[in-house]
């Protein structure tokens, strides 16, 4: 029986990295389309906005979709996905 519920926490936990997993690739793309970076500096850009904000990754990139599908970010987060993707861009080539 302990064997059946440590499956099925695991099942769970799998099941909730998943979801996680595919908010993430998402909003990877919104950044890609909004901020004119390319999908390997996306990750880069969520990340820091999570660690400038301590705001967790997944929360994150949450409300990065709801604002590619027109919401307003939150100050904290407008502020630095701004600095982020700006420092973005200034590493890109011209």
């Amino acid at each position: 029986m302990e064997e059946l519920e440590r499956l099925r926490a695991q099942n769970r936990q799998l099941q909730q990295a998943l979801a996680s997993h595919t908010v993430i690739d998402q909003a990877i793309g919104v950044l890609t389309v909004l901020g004119q970076i390319p999908p390997c500096d996306g990750f880069t850009v969520l990340r820091e906005v999570s660690q400038h904000t301590n705001i967790k990754l997944t929360q994150v990139a949450e409300q990065v979709l709801k604002h590619g599908q027109g919401a307003a970010l939150p100050d904290v987060l407008l502020g630095e996905l701004h600095a982020a993707l700006a420092r973005h861009a200034a590493s890109r080539p011209v």
